[in-house]
């Protein structure tokens, strides 16, 4: 029986994962496809610059990653540490490079002045929000997501571009480390 992500991910354990994302319906996610000549590789691009602004935003560090015709591989050290240490303003602040949020959310990111109920209300929304920046599947979801949706509009279909969720694999040692960059 397969377990929940949230019990396969032991930051206690190791903070390295080896992740991979596959596509579905021979999709291509870069290169040239044979059959029809068409080229794929400016979806690279895509992906590079999408991990490079979520490593900023995250508490993940990205060790290595491969972008393949049909799959992605990326080797992930998890660090809570500094995103824990972050003010209320500053997880505010990459949150929103990301998501709106609520309204109040938003009125506080203004600077509006909001009542000690509120005020309380978006506190705990922050410390969601702290918790989603340490998750690794909120990394996924926001690296997976937005590529799903550009790649389905420029193929021009509509569903699923990802086959089912990523895999995750701990990488425990320094050897384990090392043979899923190379």
């Amino acid at each position: 029986m397969t377990r929940p992500r949230r019990e396969q991910i032991s930051i206690s354990d190791t903070p390295y994962y080896h992740i991979v994302s596959r596509c579905v319906r021979r999709s291509f996610l870069c290169g040239t496809d044979s059959s029809t000549g068409k080229s794929y590789e400016h979806r690279r691009s895509w992906i590079e610059n999408r991990i490079r602004l979520l490593s900023s935003i995250f508490g993940m560090e990205i060790w290595a990653y491969a972008v393949m015709s049909n799959h992605l591989h990326i080797v992930v050290k998890l660090r809570p540490s500094p995103v824990n240490a972050l003010t209320q303003k500053d997880v505010a602040q990459r949150w929103s490079c990301l998501f709106k949020g609520t309204l109040l959310f938003q009125q506080w990111l203004k600077g509006d002045r909001l009542d000690q109920a509120q005020s309380h209300a978006v506190s705990d929304e922050i410390e969601k929000y702290r918790g989603r920046l340490n998750d690794l599947g909120w990394f996924m979801k926001c690296l997976n997501e937005p590529i799903a949706r550009q790649a389905n509009k420029e193929d021009g279909c509509t569903g699923h571009f990802w086959q089912a969720r990523y895999k995750s694999q701990a990488l425990l040692t320094e050897e384990a480390i090392l043979s899923a960059m190379a």
